[in-house]
């Protein structure tokens, strides 16, 4: 049985609020894989924001850095992870496009 804490004493869950956990709990699980993709665009937005001086137009920009670039816009519509699993909400099996 799970418990909460009310006023400082610990207490088992109503029969409902047990229920309540158990759906939430649910909808936690089940929402995993959006997480990872929301995850996924905020790590690349990052990286893209990092490397934004390469786009100055007093730099040239090479083909690695173009080829890097783009690769990083491909993502989350192109990626791959490094144990041909789902991806992990902490990325930690994501593989990124290498930077230059």
């Amino acid at each position: 049985m799970t418990k909460k804490y009310v006023n400082g004493v610990l207490m088992d869950l109503t029969p409902e609020e047990e229920t309540e956990f158990a759906n939430n709990n649910s909808q936690w699980e089940a929402d995993s894989a959006n997480r990872a993709m929301s995850n996924l665009r905020y790590a690349r937005t990052e990286k893209l924001k990092d490397s934004d001086w390469m786009a100055n137009s007093d730099v040239t920009m090479g083909p690695a850095w173009k080829g890097y670039r783009q690769q990083l816009r491909d993502l989350p519509a192109n990626y791959t992870t490094t144990d041909s699993q789902p991806l992990q909400e902490d990325l930690s099996n994501l593989e990124w496009p290498t930077k230059p």
